[in-house]
């Protein structure tokens, strides 16, 4: 606007184009949440997201439970007497649009903590840019190991809220065997996911060293839209269980067609299907039989807090990545305030000494590869409805 009338001078084009930067400076980049202005005295903190392209339901609801949780402790005065501000940035669900992302976060809007993005790729992506600078990250719904430990050694800078696919992967075979009775199963994953492929390794580890054998594993990419020429040739295999770790824009099309052209047998997954997308895509009815292991259930008592807080707020209930979005604040709300301070190297030292914090999925522990220790539950889809079949503490 400020070059609607003919510019006389040059001098006065030039003063424009500093007033204008001005103003994109003191929006930060066009980003923040409902949780107050840019003042100067804020603490600023990153919240990298995939807020577009094919995984936007996960960086969206991740980002709603996060800005819950800040919106609550600047209701109540803020956090050693600041307000945290939100500089939102769109992660576009692609790696390199994370790191790139991440670097303006840190290098422009001088933020002191980075928070997302959502899913395993994305995360890998700013790891080396944050380490670099000594900013930490926490990830919310990032379950690979590779996010917090690299080649056997600890990333020093990076933390999340979920816990990680071994649990997960350990817990789906135990599942499959113990209350399925399977002894054989097939494997089918997102060969463009790290997500997928480590759930993927992880589950036929541990199915085989129960005893289980796993007959088949193929795999498809990200955006496949027909599956039933592979799901035939699984089929061929005559599996006890099925078993695919991806997220709900896939997951909802495997099992769709997987019950068209005539697989019976329970599909398992990972919380990577924790979206009401799965069942528009499936179908309630293709859904039955399917097992799917994730953080929490919408009707465990312990939990009902978070779910009415954030009713309240979005008018629409969470889903599991909303609430791990607002673990991720309950963390970091923790940890700035244990810190008494707004540097980087401080919150860094109280996210890795976290014990014992009530969040919204329950309460969590930081061990020492920067994984929280907490429950994981393992629900059914049945008939529309998601029931609850087990609540299992890691070992």
């Amino acid at each position: 606007m400020f070059f609607g009338k003919k510019a006389k001078k040059f001098a006065g084009a030039i003063l424009g184009a500093l007033m204008l930067g001005g103003v994109l400076t003191g929006c930060g980049g066009g980003s923040g949440s409902s949780s107050g202005g840019k003042d100067a005295a804020d603490i600023k903190v990153g919240a990298n997201f995939e807020m577009t392209g094919n995984v936007a339901n996960y960086g969206n609801a991740t980002y709603e439970g996060l800005a819950l949780a800040i919106d609550e402790v600047n209701a109540a005065g803020g956090v050693n007497g600041k307000k945290i501000t939100l500089v939102k940035a769109d992660s576009k669900s692609e790696a390199s649009e994370a790191a790139n992302a991440a670097t303006k976060l840190i290098s422009d809007d001088k933020v002191k903590v980075l928070v997302g993005p959502a899913t395993t790729g994305s995360v890998l992506a700013e790891v080396r840019i944050a380490t670099d600078a000594k900013i930490p990250i926490i990830a919310p719904c990032a379950t690979s190991p590779k996010v917090t430990v690299e080649d056997g050694k600890v990333q020093p800078y990076v933390f999340r809220s979920c816990f990680i696919d071994p649990q997960q992967g350990s817990v789906m075979a135990k599942f499959a065997q113990d209350n399925l009775k399977a002894k054989t199963a097939v494997v089918y994953v997102d060969s463009s996911s790290d997500y997928s492929k480590s759930l993927g390794q992880v589950f036929k580890q541990k199915f085989e060293e129960a005893g289980g054998k796993v007959l088949m594993e193929e795999a498809f990419l990200q955006k496949d839209q027909d599956f039933k020429a592979t799901l035939t040739k699984l089929k061929t295999a005559n599996a006890d269980v099925m078993f695919v770790p991806a997220y709900y824009e896939e997951v909802g099309k495997i099992v769709k067609q997987a019950r068209e052209i005539g697989i019976t047998t329970p599909i398992l997954g990972t919380d990577g299907w924790d979206d009401p997308k799965v069942a528009d895509i499936a179908g309630k009815d293709a859904l039955n039989k399917t097992y799917f292991s994730t953080h929490y259930s919408d009707k465990d008592e312990s939990v009902k807090p978070f779910i009415d807080a954030f009713n309240k707020k979005y008018g629409h209930a969470p889903n599991v990545f909303a609430a791990l979005g607002y673990d991720a604040g309950k963390m970091l709300i923790d940890a700035i305030k244990r810190a008494g301070s707004d540097d980087p190297a401080k919150i860094t030292k109280t996210l890795a000494e976290t014990k014992d914090l009530k969040a919204g999925t329950g309460t969590l522990t930081m061990d020492k590869n920067h994984n929280p220790i907490k429950q994981a539950v393992i629900l059914e889809n049945k008939d529309g409805d998601r029931v609850m079949v087990a609540k299992i503490m890691p070992e």
